[in-house]
C-alpha cells in the first residue's frame, strides 16, 4: 500500500512538473524578445528551423530557441515556414515570430515606375535593381513584348508609372506584367469616360497624347490646357510642333540642346515636318496626363511657350502675334535676343 501511494506521489508530481513545465513553454512563447531594433532574417528553401531560431537568439530577436524547439515537440507541431526575407519587429514573441514565417510576411522591397520616364529608363531601373531576378535583361523591346505575350505592340508608353512593391527574388518579368496590366486598365476606362468629339479615334492614340503631355509640362494646373492646345491643332490640321517629339526621334543624337537642324531634320517623332501624331508614345504617361487628355479644357489657345519665371508655367496663346509677344518675354527673362521657332 505504502508503495503504491509513492508510486501515485511520484506520478503526481511528474504530472505536476510536465504541467508546470507545459506552463513555462508557454508562457516563454510569448515572452517579448530583448531586441529593441527590427532584425532581419533571411529564410533560404529547406533550410533548418533550428538555424533560423539559433540565428535569431544571437541577434536578440528570440529569448530561448532550445526553448521554441522544445514547445514545437511538445504540441507536436511542425510548421512550414515559407522562404524570404523577414523583418522581425522590435520586442516580438516567438509566437509573433513563428506566425510571421508561416504567414509568409516578408519584408517588401519597391520600384518606383516615374511618370515620363521612357522604357528605356525604367528597364534600366529594372535591372539594376538588386532584389528582383532578371529574366529580360539584355533582350531588345521586341523581344521583350513578346515574352510577355504582346507581340507587334510598342514597348514604349504600355507600363503604367507607379510605386511596385513586391517580395525579395520577384522577376522583372513579374514587376513588368504588373505595369503593363495596370496601364491597360487605367487607358480603357479612361478611353470609356472621355469627353465627346475629340480628335483621337483609339485609346492607343490617347496614350500617345497622353505621352506628349506627360513630356510638355509637370504642372498639375497645365496639363489639361496643354493637351486642349494640341487638339486645338489637329482639328485645324496644324502640326504639333512638340520638342519632346522631336528629342525622342534624335535618340542619343539628342545633345541636351535642340537646333534648328534638329527641327528639320525628318524622323517619324518629328512633329515639325510631320502632320498628326507619332507613331508611338514617347514616354510613360501618368493617369493625371491621361485624364487631361481625355478631359482637355475649354480654350481656343493654339501656342504655348515656357514664362520663364521659374516655376514651370506656360503662356498660352490664341493667335500668332499674342504668341510672339510671349516668346519675346520669355526670351528677354533670360536675356536672349531674337525669337524661336515655338509649337
Amino acid at each position: 500500500m505504502l508503495r503504491s501511494l509513492k508510486y501515485l506521489a511520484l506520478a503526481a508530481i511528474l504530472v505536476l512538473g510536465a504541467l508546470v513545465l507545459w506552463r513555462q513553454l508557454d508562457l516563454e512563447m510569448d515572452r517579448p524578445a530583448p531586441a529593441s531594433a527590427p532584425v532581419r532574417v533571411q529564410l533560404l528553401p529547406g533550410e533548418p528551423l533550428r538555424a533560423v531560431l539559433q540565428h535569431l537568439q544571437q541577434q536578440g530577436a528570440l529569448r530561448h530557441a532550445r526553448l521554441v524547439e522544445w514547445y514545437l515537440r511538445v504540441h507536436g507541431q511542425r510548421p512550414r515556414v515559407q522562404a524570404g526575407t523577414y523583418e522581425v519587429a522590435p520586442h516580438s514573441s516567438a509566437r509573433a515570430v513563428l506566425e510571421q514565417f508561416v504567414s509568409g510576411r516578408v519584408v517588401l522591397e519597391q520600384l518606383t515606375v516615374v511618370e515620363g520616364w521612357s522604357v528605356a529608363q525604367l528597364r534600366n531601373a529594372l535591372d539594376s535593381h538588386p532584389a528582383l531576378t532578371h529574366q529580360l535583361h539584355g533582350i531588345s523591346d521586341e523581344e521583350l513584348m513578346r515574352s510577355l505575350g504582346h507581340e507587334g505592340q510598342p514597348a514604349e508608353g504600355q507600363f503604367f508609372p507607379d510605386t511596385y512593391r513586391f517580395a525579395a527574388g520577384t522577376s522583372d518579368r513579374r514587376i513588368l506584367e504588373l505595369a503593363y496590366d495596370r496601364m491597360q486598365r487605367e487607358l480603357t476606362q479612361a478611353w470609356q469616360e472621355r469627353a465627346p468629339e475629340l480628335p483621337l479615334s483609339t485609346a492607343q492614340q490617347a496614350l500617345i497624347m497622353a505621352s506628349i503631355v506627360e513630356k510638355e509640362t509637370g504642372r498639375e494646373d497645365e496639363r489639361a490646357k496643354v493637351a486642349a492646345v494640341f487638339d486645338n491643332r489637329l482639328r485645324r490640321g496644324m502640326r504639333l510642333q512638340s520638342d519632346p517629339t522631336v528629342i525622342y526621334g534624335l535618340g542619343a543624337r539628342y545633345d541636351g540642346d535642340i537646333h534648328t537642324r534638329d527641327l528639320e531634320s525628318d524622323t517619324p517623332y518629328n512633329t515639325y515636318t510631320r502632320a498628326g501624331l507619332p507613331p508611338t508614345p514617347i514616354a510613360l504617361p501618368g493617369l493625371a496626363s491621361l485624364q487631361a487628355t481625355l478631359h482637355p479644357a475649354q480654350t481656343d489657345a493654339l501656342y504655348f511657350v515656357a514664362t520663364g519665371n521659374g516655376d514651370g508655367s506656360h503662356q498660352f496663346s490664341a493667335t500668332l502675334e499674342q504668341h510672339d509677344l510671349a516668346v519675346r518675354a520669355y526670351l528677354h527673362k533670360l536675356g536672349v535676343p531674337g525669337r524661336v521657332r515655338a509649337p
